[in-house]
């Protein structure tokens, strides 16, 4: 039991970073119909912004030495910078784009930025000590938690919250729900679609800025590759949750954590190394039962 317990608390964790990422992929969706593969390569963008542009393996730090205070915001600054850059100068001419001309036009931007990456730092992995000792382990009973795991549930519970709380008080929020709901409706009733496609890309960028603290803290190393199996898993979550549904994609990244962690936990020693194979497996079947998606948006049932 205690052992299972711990395996929950992994799941609960990694679904958190899948949430906060799904959260970013979903927001866009939902207003321009874009699914961002880019928005992997923000988060490489601000895990890179913490170090010095070098080949060597081991890096040195830049604004990663910074005190978190100031740290935290200007690395969300950043990625916030390239999101409404990507935004301005590629996805706001594609405005009247189809659906798949958009994707394809997010994963000429992940390659861009992939090889900004490799050109400024080089290709080999890098080893990053940031926050070491927030992988401190805290006794709860018979658990034990690392202390990182408990901030990066509580970062997305506040991030969640006042991302609930932007959309439903706030004008801005408002006129991005009706967006999301019918763009081209929003418009004529006034809506500035530009203002709010480009306050989505700066939340993203935010989520996305977070995300790479997060996760570089938890895996020690950087690589120009290191975003795209979060964004990978990230779409994967938003199709379960439901697409367009900022709730669903939130359920879904909770989910794909959940179905990841357990298939680690207790799948044979020899099947271990096919974990993702089966997790997709997995998501096949939840799509087989939900076709919409666990908590389809609003849409989506006028739809049917």
């Amino acid at each position: 039991m205690i052992q299972f317990l711990q395996n929950l608390i992994d799941a609960i964790a990694l679904g958190s970073i899948y949430a906060l990422v799904a959260l970013g992929v979903g927001l866009l969706f939902g207003i321009l119909r874009l699914i961002n593969f880019a928005h992997g390569d923000f988060i490489t963008i601000g895990a890179y912004a913490l170090i010095v542009p070098s080949a060597d393996v081991t890096a040195r730090l830049l604004i990663g030495g910074w005190p978190w205070p100031v740290m935290i915001p200007m690395i969300c600054l950043i990625v916030v910078i390239v999101a409404l850059l990507a935004d301005a100068l590629v996805f706001r001419p594609l405005r009247r784009a189809t659906s798949p001309t958009l994707m394809i036009a997010s994963f000429a931007v992940s390659y861009i930025i992939q090889n900004g990456v490799l050109m400024a730092y080089g290709s080999r992995p890098k080893a990053v000590d940031l926050w070491s000792g927030a992988n401190t382990q805290v006794l709860i009973g018979d658990l034990r938690v690392p202390m990182l795991q408990l901030i990066t549930l509580a970062v997305t519970l506040v991030l969640m919250t006042a991302l609930t709380l932007f959309l439903k008080r706030t004008a801005y929020g408002v006129q991005m729900r009706a967006a999301a709901e019918d763009f081209r409706m929003a418009q004529y009733l006034g809506v500035r679609g530009n203002v709010v496609i480009g306050i989505a890309f700066a939340i993203s960028g935010i989520l996305a800025g977070v995300v790479s603290l997060l996760y570089t803290t938890q895996s020690g190393s950087l690589s120009h590759t290191m975003g795209v199996p979060l964004a990978l898993f990230a779409f994967v979550a938003v199709v379960v949750g439901g697409m367009g549904s900022l709730v669903g994609a939130v359920v879904g990244g909770f989910a794909i954590g959940l179905i990841v962690t357990m298939l680690q936990a207790y799948l044979p020693p020899e099947l271990r190394a096919f974990r993702d194979a089966f997790a997709f497996g997995f998501v096949i079947l939840m799509l087989l039962v939900r076709p919409a998606g666990l908590v389809p948006a609003r849409s989506t049932f006028e739809r049917v």
